[in-house]
């Protein structure tokens, strides 16, 4: 039985270090912050948005040092990645109108409803996290009173 954990020990070392050299791009594309969803809001929503998603949702995500480890590290781009793809606040002017009412609408909705920021993420990032203070401003920027 020793020999046998000796040897799945050994193997699984192998792979651990093995799968260090598959490592998927972490980038930080340029961005110029005037474009930044952060200089159109007001500073306390501004706020709100650098703490609790800039990781995901911006060009200038502060990778931390477990996303330099595999597996952990394919999770983590994967994730940023993605986020991107569905909004990525760096490139605020870029969206048209509408675009830009729905992304609102849409983080107060994920905010309220708890699924923003993702709760894997909150597990690691606590000051992240949305307190009912940070919920009610991003709302009251997100959905214009006239839109009640």
């Amino acid at each position: 039985m020793r020999r046998v954990f000796k040897w799945l020990l050994i193997v699984g070392v192998v792979v651990f270090a093995g799968i260090q050299f598959v490592r998927p791009a972490r980038t930080n594309p340029a961005a110029d912050p005037g474009n930044a969803l952060t200089a159109y809001v007001p500073a306390h929503v501004a706020a709100v948005l650098d703490r609790s998603c800039r990781d995901c949702h911006s060009s200038e995500t502060r990778w931390p040092w477990y996303s330099n480890i595999a597996p952990a590290s394919w999770f983590v781009i994967e994730h940023v990645n993605h986020g991107r793809e569905h909004f990525n606040y760096s490139n605020w002017p870029a969206y048209d109108a509408q675009r830009k009412l729905s992304l609102r609408r849409s983080s107060c909705d994920l905010a309220r409803a708890g699924t923003m920021p993702m709760p894997s993420y909150l597990l690691l990032h606590r000051a992240a996290q949305l307190s009912p203070g940070d919920i009610a401003a991003l709302c009251e920027w997100a959905v214009p009173v006239a839109s009640h």
